[in-house]
């Protein structure tokens, strides 16, 4: 996989050369066991995946390439590039422009963009209906595109079903960026809905069974389907795709009870024509950070950190995953961490910021899961452990005992 040219401040000096070095050990990405690292007193347990995707790193080189080569121009991001405050507050201290936000609400009226603008298109993609604007404006939307390639894949599959009489269901929120362009792909080929849950899958199920009116529909999904959906016609050939930020293991378990559902409806012998395999739509990066997040169940520790924007969808998955088990908050950077009494972090089921006491425990060792989202750069996390270091006496130095462990890496 190529790698790519980011900004140095992004690169991180400690936890990135732990990363490195289990690439080196299992450059086949096959061993999921956490990376420990002691430092005496406090022990961090890092999963064998997180951080920077390859999706995101792509839009971070494409849009500061397109600050390098465009001096003197006005450039603009049509929304947030990625769900992470620290690179979007970066890009605008550069001089760049947000059109809209994340969910999007105009910043700016369209008017004030001219045709020789720069407007960067961010790793969720767009919609049809952004692009034919910015068109009329006389802006290439594909030139400063940051659409992730495995997003892309996703609106491939789904316009092939469609040219098959497909109706694509879509797992997915909403409201989200990627969603939202996912679905305007989609619709232009297809009769498209989007499910969020396992719960309306069931019901859109029930649904295609007869058990539930199709007069439930229209009330359920009436809002997130294209225009005229007959759930008589369109539901007799379906096939699911995701966001690509969501848990794979429900997008996939979404994708299995319609399968039953079809081969119910249908039989067994006509699922083939009723159900479309699409399992390789999956992100292979949010499968493996959730499968090594998996991986950080399975150990024993006495809290979770987890870094990443409040917005992001794939960082939400992972809090949801680890709080099961561990005393877990969510964080945006080292700032939250106030004290070793108290710190700030989010509530994403409330969707709001909560102040914990006594979060980190008087026991020593102490052991800390560190883990972030897909568009957080691992240089907060050297952060956030260096700020946890501070409030613990007697520890190691962590320079040394990185470098202790890629020293014996290579021998």
């Amino acid at each position: 996989m190529r790698s790519f040219t980011i900004p140095t401040h992004y690169r991180s000096n400690l936890i990135g050369r732990l990363k490195a070095w289990r690439k080196v050990q299992d450059p086949k990405k096959k061993d999921l066991m956490p990376t420990v690292l002691d430092l005496g007193p406090v022990r961090f347990v890092f999963a064998r995946h997180f951080g920077f995707c390859y999706g995101v790193e792509n839009a971070i080189e494409i849009s500061y390439k397109a600050l390098e080569e465009n001096p003197g121009k006005r450039i603009f991001l049509l929304s947030q590039m990625i769900h992470n405050p620290e690179v979007n507050a970066d890009l605008e201290s550069h001089g760049l422009r947000f059109i809209q936000d994340t969910h999007g609400q105009m910043l700016m009226d369209w008017s004030e963009l001219k045709a020789d603008d720069i407007v960067i298109i961010p790793a969720f993609g767009t919609t049809l209906e952004t692009e034919a604007r910015l068109k009329a404006i006389g802006i290439d939307p594909l030139k400063h595109n940051t659409t992730c390639p495995f997003v892309e894949k996703v609106w491939k599959r789904s316009a092939q079903l469609g040219t098959q009489d497909y109706t694509v269901i879509i797992h997915g929120k909403a409201a989200h960026e990627e969603t939202r362009a996912t679905f305007s792909h989609t619709a232009a080929g297809a009769p498209t809905v989007i499910v969020k849950d396992m719960a309306e899958a069931e019901d859109l199920g029930r649904i295609i069974l007869g058990e539930l009116p199709t007069a439930q529909f229209a009330e359920r999904f009436g809002k997130k389907c294209t225009p005229g959906f007959d759930p008589t016609k369109d539901l007799q050939r379906i096939g699911v795709v995701n966001q690509t930020t969501m848990l794979a293991t429900e997008t996939q378990a979404i994708a299995d009870h319609l399968k039953q559902v079809m081969m119910k409806k249908y039989g067994d012998g006509a699922v083939g024509q009723r159900f479309a395999d699409t399992r390789d739509t999956l992100c292979y990066a949010t499968n493996d950070n959730q499968d090594a997040t998996n991986e950080l169940l399975k150990q024993e520790a006495d809290l979770a950190l987890v870094v990443g924007g409040y917005n992001s969808s794939n960082t939400s998955h992972l809090v949801d995953l680890l709080e099961g088990k561990f005393p877990t908050y969510f964080i945006n950077g080292e700032k939250e961490i106030q004290s070793a009494d108290r710190i700030e972090h989010f509530n994403y089921h409330a969707h709001k910021l909560e102040q914990t006491s006594n979060w980190l425990p008087a026991k020593r060792p102490v052991t800390i899961i560190l883990t972030s989202g897909a568009s957080c750069p691992d240089t907060l996390l050297d952060r956030v452990m260096l700020k946890v270091l501070g409030f613990v006496e007697g520890v190691r130095d962590p320079t040394a005992a990185v470098e202790k462990i890629s020293n014996h890496a290579s021998e």
